[in-house]
């Protein structure tokens, strides 16, 4: 069977979530088949046994590979290593264990367009969030406001700070993906694969609200607090512009050192932060970057708003558009 996509799917200790996130998609209504590629990375609550349920009742199509021995915790990166060289799909979509969909038609919605925008190597849609610990679930931390016809995403947009989509709203075309080339990268996130996907051609989010991204404590990004997070997001910044070593990447990586972070955070990352703060005085002058740390380490405040007529100053001197 020639199956048009490939649903990538992790998961982890999510028995309390994997039925919601594989009812998502066996319910998909398509015009074409599709495969779902699931790693379950040594489960001990009972997620494997889960898994094997829906293996039995759907064989065609999901396809698992059960670890008996956790491959994260080697550094292993799981969808390079296990589950993008097996996928057989012209699109890749993606969805972690403790997330799901909500509407049958998603991947048909989300094939279409990219069949008939060739331009597009990615299309992404509207989610919502729900806190497990409350039960209350809310609209995504940065909603498409006033655009019911979606919104067009490029790669300046990304290094700008801009973020439209989440790991299981996205579905992708399988020629972007080079993995000798994402191997190159020591770190494995969103940012990562979406900057690398970003640089071969333009995305669109859909106004559509098709998924539901779950918050809770033992979600590998969602457990940490905010500080962490941007930390995180920092490195991986930073492991981009160690491969690219461009403007574009620099300027990546300045979009989120502006933000506001604890001065422990900083302490803690002393090294990196030297390291970054050569690689951003190389791009933006010794002055600004001298008073964005005076701003960071006295007053903890983002960037003034001169600093961003610099930044936008900088975007045209260097035509990143």
């Amino acid at each position: 069977m020639e199956f048009l996509v490939s649903i990538c799917c992790i998961t982890y200790n999510h028995a309390p979530f994997i039925r919601q996130c594989l009812n998502g998609f066996v319910m998909q209504k398509t015009k074409f088949p599709f495969e779902i590629l699931i790693h379950d990375d040594a489960s001990t609550d009972g997620t494997q046994e889960i898994i094997r349920e829906y293996e039995q009742k759907y064989p065609d199509i999901i396809k698992p590979i059960y670890q008996a021995e956790n491959q994260y915790s080697k550094g292993i990166k799981i969808n390079l290593t296990y589950n993008l060289p097996r996928a057989k799909g012209k699109y890749i979509a993606f969805c972690e264990g403790d997330d799901y969909w909500t509407a049958p038609d998603k991947l048909q919605k989300q094939v279409d367009f990219l069949e008939s925008h060739l331009d597009y190597v990615m299309c992404s849609h509207r989610y919502r969030l729900y806190f497990q610990k409350e039960g209350r679930i809310d609209d995504e931390i940065r909603p498409i406001e006033n655009l019911s016809d979606g919104k067009e995403f490029d790669l300046s947009f990304l290094i700008r700070g801009g973020w439209l989509f989440q790991t299981l709203s996205v579905v992708f075309r399988r020629t972007v993906i080079d993995l000798n080339e994402l191997f190159k990268y020591t770190m494995q996130i969103d940012a990562v694969l979406y900057y690398v996907f970003l640089k071969k051609g333009k995305g669109y989010c859909m106004p559509d609200v098709m998924g539901v991204y779950r918050v809770h404590d033992a979600g590998v990004w969602s457990s940490l607090n905010l500080n962490h997070q941007r930390m995180f997001s920092l490195k991986a910044r930073k492991a981009i512009y160690d491969v690219e070593k461009t403007d574009e990447a620099a300027l990546f990586i300045l979009s989120q050192f502006s933000r506001p972070m604890g001065r422990i955070q900083v302490v803690r990352e002393y090294s990196m932060f030297v390291r970054i703060t050569k690689i951003l005085i190389a791009h933006f002058g010794a002055g600004f970057v001298l008073r964005m740390w005076i701003d960071r380490l006295l007053f903890n405040k983002k960037l003034c708003v001169n600093e961003f007529y610099q930044i936008e100053d900088f975007c045209r001197r260097k035509k990143i558009r």
